[in-house]
């Protein structure tokens, strides 16, 4: 690939953002080295590395390479027989731990995960290594006595010299003798000699080595010479002591030494794995969208057989909430654009989000746009974007422009992107718009795919009137004299100077006169491009007006489903009451019954009264079991309702018209939704309605869209017990949860199961908030271990007798 039109569409910025992703400088040095490939073998290997890391994701959130960390600086020096300290040797253990824990889960997901299984397989750790490293070197680093018998052997000493010399040193402390001339009563050490402080004045007093003095002067540091002896054979032990310990660290150093080759090998593929991790993060970040990769086509003398179709693509530096998406779709006839339009409207933007998004797919990166994106695999991407003069050759804006496109002029070929700003700028507009007619010419005769941007109204006749090429134009609003950054195929950009100038108050004669020294034609032109401009808003405006009445539809759906909730509540409310009271006093009977029957043991009373008892609990229990299902009294109508009669569902207070019916229920059209209804709900407009003895018990209404003409009932199928949801974007994932929850709810089933992997977890606190609140679910719970624990939630359903 070109590295100057790389920096021209700012690539590089592409790869520190990835590169901040990364867990160790190995990877991130595999991030900022990403290159685009022209070898769809290649990219298709790395499409695939992102597509199944952002699947583990989903699923295995805590997947990682831990605590790894590049050790292969300490493996070089170890190979050289350099010896490695505790702590390093430490680092290269945890990295073998890492690596170990990654190989066995995917041995384990080898099936599910088969390119990043084919990578772990080369991450094993050389057998031993690990626990001879355990064996000898603690989790601060320090070299353990296990390590070797003489080691602990020595140490063992080492603490009892210890405790001989500071017995010594104790006594002398306290003896009487040499106890007056201290300067404190304490044992400290200098030159790692243990020693006591003496008065300066009385060094006479006890015989030994002087090591220090105090900065004033008044106190001598002093090794008695009783101690001597004792100090050296410690000393002694310690020196032996740490001979043993780097003969323990040279071996490990030499067991890494050993191992080099494989031990690099493993650092390797943990930094490549980090990186399929760093493209998972970052295409999360971005809600990119993995693009569909194709070949270019056999050339034709006249198309270079490249595919471009872009949906709602985003520039990935731009703030994505910020950003506006644009569409870039090429039909099979159409290989070069021309965008034109007013400055700082969206061209240039255009250009680097086109040629950005290509770079990334080819170094196997997903692309921030639509699914369903469609790329050719492009040899190369040249890119002559924005003011790029050779300061170094004092040339000017023009001429730097020019040398740039002579560069790329030379290298171009068939399967390359030519992707050109402002073309012909910076000198005389009659020739420059002559050169850059010549030059799309030229690339258009190729043929090479390319975009291009320029303000000359030629150049949109030549794209007119030249096959394989299409107009384009950025919109400009002129009311707020604002650009509106989108872009629009197979329209030219309009002239706006004039309008512009006379909205900023430039006075009508002044804009008169220069109309009337334009081109009759360019202004008829003109006139036509606004006509068809304005027409255009006005569709736009019509589909807005449309979505809006839809969204208006869809909140009456919600406040009848919110009413049929406050229904269904209020009768369960009824019936809690109903059953507490009807408990209590079975409750209060049962009791009663057993005072009876003590009495009767210890009176021996007649069974009269048991027997009352036990029936007036039989009546008492009759009563709560009609408690438990109260039902609406019936409706005596003189007759069945007709088809097409209006009547009123009772327990919703809604009038309708009879479109169906069966033996127990009637199917009523309420504007655009039916509703069934038990027969005993129903009644005629104007009927009076008998109390209730309790509260109904409405059946469950299956709602669906009215049919265009009277038919069978449009009642739901079942949408099924599960919902996967992995993978789409928060917005588009709840209005595919509500949908099939009303689809379940409808079809009686009891509960659905919604996937929704793990990844960051926005996806799933979006779909449990919404769960929350829909009107259809009871409660909802996560999934457990056996059936995908926190990437799954369970959602159950409100029943009929509910």
């Amino acid at each position: 690939m070109d590295e100057k039109s790389l920096h021209t569409l700012e690539f590089p910025k592409i790869l520190d953002r990835l590169a901040g992703y990364a867990a160790f400088s190995a990877s991130a040095e595999l991030a900022r080295a990403l290159r685009p490939s022209a070898d769809f073998d290649e990219v298709s290997r790395r499409q695939t590395r992102t597509r199944e890391t952002r699947h583990l994701l989903n699923h295995y959130a805590e997947v990682s390479i831990g605590e790894a960390r590049d050790v292969r600086p300490l493996v070089e020096r170890a190979a050289r027989a350099g010896v490695l300290l505790g702590s390093e040797l430490l680092d290269i253990k945890t990295t073998l731990e890492a690596a170990r824990d990654l190989a066995r889960f995917f041995e384990r997901h080898a099936a599910e995960f088969p390119y990043l299984a084919s990578l772990a397989a080369r991450m094993p750790p050389p057998p031993g290594l690990i626990e001879a490293i355990s064996r000898a070197i603690s989790e601060r680093g320090e070299v353990l006595d296990s390590a070797s018998p003489r080691l602990a052997a020595l140490r063992a000493e080492i603490k009892v010299a210890h405790e001989r010399l500071l017995a010594r040193l104790n006594a002398l402390l306290n003896d009487p003798k040499i106890a007056p001339w201290l300067q404190e009563n304490l044992i400290t050490l200098r030159n790692d000699r243990y020693v006591l402080p003496l008065k300066a004045e009385a060094k006479g007093h006890l015989r030994g080595i002087i090591h220090d003095q105090s900065a004033s002067g008044a106190t001598l540091f002093v090794e008695p010479l009783a101690v001597v002896d004792l100090n050296n054979a410690w000393h002694e032990l310690q020196l032996a002591a740490r001979d043993e310990e780097r003969r323990i660290l040279a071996a490990l150093s030499a067991q890494v030494g050993e191992h080099a080759e494989a031990l690099i090998t493993l650092v390797e593929a943990l930094a490549e794995f980090d990186l399929a991790l760093m493209c998972a993060k970052y295409a999360e970040d971005l809600r990119a969208a993995e693009p569909v990769l194709v070949p270019f086509q056999t050339t034709r003398p006249t198309h270079p057989g490249s595919t471009l179709r872009l949906y709602r693509a985003r520039h990935p530096l731009l703030d994505p909430n910020r950003v506006v998406p644009i569409d870039v779709v090429l039909d099979d006839q159409t290989f070069a654009v021309v965008i034109t339009g007013p400055n700082t409207g969206g061209k240039t933007v255009s250009l680097k989000t086109v040629g950005l998004l290509a770079l990334m797919a080819q170094a196997g990166l997903q692309i921030p746009a639509q699914s369903g994106s469609t790329l050719s695999l492009f040899e190369d991407v040249f890119a002559d974007i924005g003011d790029e003069q050779s300061i170094e050759q004092s040339l000017s804006t023009f001429s730097g422009h020019v040398t740039n496109i002579v560069r790329i002029l030379q290298r171009t070929t068939p399967r390359a992107l030519v992707l050109l700003d402002e073309l012909g700028a910076g000198t005389d507009p009659q020739e420059g718009s002559a050169l850059a007619r010549a030059i799309l010419a030229h690339l258009v005769a190729l043929p090479v795919t390319c975009l291009v941007a320029t303000h000359y109204p030629e150049l949109k006749a030549f794209a007119h009137a030249t096959p394989g090429v299409v107009n384009a134009s950025v919109e400009f609003d002129l009311q707020t004299l604002q650009p509106t950054y989108h872009l629009t195929l197979g329209l030219p950009g309009r002239s706006n100077a004039l309008a512009i100038a006379e909205r900023l108050g430039l006075p009508p004669e002044i804009i008169a006169a220069a109309r009337e020294m334009l081109n009759p034609a360019d202004l008829r032109a003109e006139d036509l491009l606004e006509e068809i401009h304005r027409q255009r808003d006005l569709a736009r405006q019509a589909r807005a007006e449309a979505e809006q009445a839809r969204a208006e539809a869809e909140a009456l759906r919600q406040e009848l489903a919110r009413r049929l909730e406050q229904i269904e509540e209020e009768r369960r409310a009824i019936l809690r009451r109903a059953t507490e009271q009807a408990e209590a006093e079975l409750e209060a009977l049962r009791q009663e019954i057993e005072r009876l029957r003590r009495e009767l043991a210890r009176a021996r009373l007649p069974l009269d009264e048991v027997k009352r008892a036990a029936e007036a609990t039989t009546a008492l229990q009759e009563r709560a079991e009609k408690a438990f299902s109260p039902a609406i009294a019936p409706i005596t109508p003189p007759e069945r309702p007709a088809i097409g009669e209006r009547v009123r569902i009772r327990s919703l207070g809604l009038e309708g018209t009879v479109v169906a019916q069966d033996d127990d229920e009637i199917e009523v059209q309420l504007g655009n939704l039916r509703l069934r209804a038990a027969l005993q709900d129903i009644q005629r407009p104007g009927q009076v309605e008998p109390p209730p003895p309790a509260s109904p018990t409405p059946r469950r209404r299956k709602l669906a869209p009215a049919p265009a003409s009277p038919g069978p009932s449009l009642i739901a199928p079942s949408p099924g017990l599960e919902l996967d949801l992995r993978g789409q974007r928060a917005e588009d994932a709840l209005v595919a949860l509500e949908r099939h929850l009303e689809a379940a709810y409808l079809a009686g089933l009891p509960f659905v199961r919604i996937i929704h992997g793990k990844g960051t977890g926005r996806l799933r606190q979006a779909i449990r908030q919404a769960l929350g609140q829909n009107p259809y679910v009871a409660t909802w719970e996560r999934g457990l271990e056996g059936e995908g624990g926190d990437g799954v939630t369970i959602a159950r359903l409100r029943s009929e007798a509910a």
